[in-house]
């Protein structure tokens, strides 16, 4: 394979994994800021399709990222590992190991809620850990 089609491969590796975070995202945000006013709410029916399509895509990511190519799964988890050292500086290092005041400036939640409150508590860790073994189930059964 030549490089040009290897760089593809782990890029579309890097692009399915953002997806899940980002479908993700959007039932963690609704269970941590449902209160919050918005000019349009997704349905949680849509919500949910999106949750368990993005399951399914780790389903062929695991299945299938290494048909490109011995180790494209292996590298595309490495590249997108490389962010995890810019996060740590930007968090530890320029913020102190708290995020900014400022952060939530631009929520507007009726002037009465605390935006910061967590809710989802461990589900997205729970989300994370499912997402990791689907993607190892999935290459070691079909990979």
């Amino acid at each position: 394979m030549s490089d040009y089609l290897f760089v593809l491969a782990v890029s579309n590796c890097c692009y399915i994994i953002f997806n899940f975070l980002n479908l993700n995202a959007g039932w963690i945000h609704r269970i941590d800021n449902k209160h919050v006013a918005r000019p349009w709410r997704a349905p949680t029916a849509i919500l949910a399709i999106g949750v368990v399509l993005s399951f399914i895509n780790l389903v062929f990511l695991g299945a299938g990222a290494n048909v490109w190519g011995a180790g494209t799964l292996m590298t595309g988890i490495v590249v997108i590992a490389m962010i995890i050292p810019v996060f740590c500086y930007r968090h530890f290092i320029q913020d102190g190991g708290k995020f900014p005041a400022r952060m939530t400036e631009d929520i507007d939640a009726g002037g009465t809620v605390d935006v910061n409150k967590k809710n989802a508590g461990v589900l997205p860790y729970v989300a994370l850990a499912a997402g990791v073994a689907v993607v190892w189930f999935a290459n070691t059964t079909f990979g």
